[in-house]
């Protein structure tokens, strides 16, 4: 079974513009249950198959949905995500970028002790291939079912480190991407809790990037508290002190956030490090004797 999604996955559509309709379309072709859309001003139409509402509670309501994604623009983002939550949505994935930073501090506060989790924002999503859950834009053409949990900030990696699973023969059993802005609604931390916890992972890939010390607090709890071999690469070796790399979050500052750091702690902790991106379905394969 697929990590953080509901048993009975039935998806909500937050944002049925034209790139929400093009996913909607993709995750049913996937095999995903999308129950509901929600365009204000658009309530009672059908778009895509599934009926549009003009909240979300009324969505919930008339047809059970209890996992959300966000195609909502950054200023109206956290609202959208803030809806879902006193709507009881368990699981909100926010595809959205540029949601302010300040948005998300708000956010986090109204999430904790709610019940319901965020993956993301500025994130692919979660993409369970043997569950036929796509929650977000992850291309699914390339994922195959397997026992490799995959983690990373970086979607374009997520992609990249699925495909070299896929082409050695060896499937995922959940990919998450948690995104790469400073506050993520969920961290490194938390999922590979739950892929040390799920029967169906056998092993994982973590991808990090420099900024921030979630890849350092991560190898911390690898060594502590996991017994599943994993796998990890960081991207942005090269990227100079002060110099963001893509996402908000990967900048070196204030002596914090370097590549050199993250990669001697993931080595402490006994963490197979790929050298290059294009080594890490070697390495995980090695590290897992798969």
């Amino acid at each position: 079974m697929s990590i953080f999604v509901a048993q009975d996955t039935r998806l909500l559509i937050q944002g049925m513009g034209r790139m929400g309709q093009f996913h909607c379309g993709l995750s049913q072709e996937f095999g995903t249950e999308v129950v509901a859309g929600i365009a204000p001003g658009k309530a009672g139409l059908t778009l895509q198959g599934v009926p549009i509402f003009e909240s979300v509670r009324d969505a919930v309501r008339e047809t059970g949905a209890n996992t959300s994604v966000v195609f909502v623009p950054g200023p109206f983002a956290a609202d959208a995500v803030l809806e879902a939550v006193a709507a009881g949505i368990g699981l909100v994935v926010a595809v959205t970028e540029f949601i302010p930073v300040r948005d998300m501090l708000r956010v986090c506060h109204a999430i904790s002790g709610s019940g319901s989790r965020l993956i993301g924002p500025n994130c692919p999503g979660l993409l369970s291939p043997g569950e036929k859950i796509r929650i977000g834009i992850s291309p699914s053409s390339i994922f195959r079912a397997g026992e490799v949990g995959v983690v990373s900030r970086s979607g374009t990696l997520t992609y990249e480190s699925v495909n070299q699973l896929s082409k050695l023969g060896i499937g995922q059993s959940t990919c998450i991407g948690i995104g790469g802005d400073p506050i993520p609604g969920t961290n490194f931390i938390d999922v590979l809790d739950a892929f040390e916890k799920d029967p169906a992972t056998r092993a994982v890939v973590m991808i990090g990037e420099i900024g921030g010390s979630a890849e350092e607090e991560a190898a911390e709890f690898v060594s502590s508290e996991m017994s599943k071999p994993v796998a990890a690469f960081i991207a942005g070796r090269t990227a100079p002190p002060g110099k963001r790399m893509g996402h908000a979050g990967a900048i070196i500052s204030g002596g914090s956030g370097a590549a050199i750091d993250k990669l001697q702690a993931l080595e402490k902790a006994g963490i197979a490090v790929a050298e290059s991106p294009a080594e890490i379905g070697k390495t995980l394969r090695q590290a897992a004797g798969l």
